[in-house]
């Protein structure tokens, strides 16, 4: 087996659309009982191929090098997929095209979160930003095992990814405007937002997942918990909703680079650090599923945890 530290290139953690749903009879089962279930986890490569901004400590183009290196450690074990936690890109339509076929080297399925810089392309290219980061539906579900992951999209009522003039721009201004006169600190442009309907939709996946004696996992790009200036406009509203179902157990996001972490009613949120921050040191992570817990293997600057889980009853 590979070690972290074996390939490792080379923050202060708190505590505190229509979707399509999918079974794939995946061969790892329930971690309720049988094997565990383990899969991989990359937040924000953010890929460009422009210089690095120093201040921020990005290195944009070194990402495809990254990246390259966190599949050759995850084709080294036996994963029943890889999920990428939104920002695939950093800026401009091309970099699509660089970034993508980097992932055709990978064994397992691959499976993609859309975050705020993806969106930072042409006006022209907004409504082709699904298929560029091959998905089907900007927010979807799937199933490994007795465990359901629902992916979001936190960027369903934002600045950036509506079009000028259009119903959903404007309730993103508005949403924004609302949130900066509370003077709360996520009050930020490159933050967004779950809509009613998805808020409807993600309701209704926890209910089954509840009623199936399923553990739900939430996929986003953004945090919801601890508070944060990179939570979602409407995080508060998400958090109680998640809680308010048995099933829900884990929360998995990017977006703020440095990491972070909290636990609230037992469940817990993660925020897995940025692969695209400095010159020579990665981010990543393999996260196995027991039955009691949940070991998170971090590679680079990811940490270690291991986080007690309750029984889906």
């Amino acid at each position: 087996m590979v070690t972290r530290r074996d390939l490792m290139v080379g923050g202060t953690l708190l505590a505190a659309s229509p979707a399509l749903a999918a079974s794939d009879g995946s061969s790892h089962r329930s971690p309720s009982g049988g094997e565990p279930l383990r899969f991989g986890i990359v937040a924000d490569p953010q890929y460009a191929p422009v210089a690095p901004n120093l201040r921020s400590g990005r290195y944009y183009a070194d990402s495809l090098r990254k990246l390259r290196q966190a599949i050759g450690a995850f084709n080294a074990e036996d994963l029943s997929f890889v999920a990428t936690l939104g920002d695939i890109i950093d800026r401009h339509w091309d970099s699509f095209g660089d970034i993508m076929p980097v992932y055709d080297g990978l064994r397992h399925e691959a499976r993609f979160v859309l975050g705020n810089h993806d969106f930072d392309v042409a006006a022209q290219y907004l409504p082709s930003v699904v298929a560029a980061a091959r998905m089907d539906a900007p927010w979807y579900d799937f199933l490994k095992g007795d465990t359901r992951f629902i992916v979001l999209d936190g960027n369903d009522i934002s600045l950036f990814s509506t079009p000028d003039g259009s119903e959903r721009r404007a309730l993103a201004e508005e949403r924004l405007a609302r949130l900066r006169e509370t003077g709360a600190s996520n009050a930020q442009g490159w933050n967004g937002s779950v809509g009613e309907a998805q808020m409807r939709w993600l309701d209704e996946r926890l209910g089954a997942a509840d009623a199936a004696g399923e553990r739900a996992i939430v996929l986003c790009h953004y945090p919801v918990f601890p508070q944060n200036d990179h939570n979602l406009w409407n995080s508060g509203e998400i958090v109680d909703l998640v809680l308010s179902h048995r099933s829900f157990a884990v929360w998995m996001n990017g977006h703020n680079h440095a990491g972070n972490y909290g636990e609230l009613d037992k469940r817990h949120f993660v925020n897995f650090r940025g692969m695209v921050d400095t010159p020579d040191t990665s981010a990543y992570a393999i996260v196995t599923l027991q039955a009691d817990r949940m070991e998170i293997a971090g590679f680079g600057r990811e940490e270690n945890r291991t986080l007690k889980l309750t029984a889906v009853t």
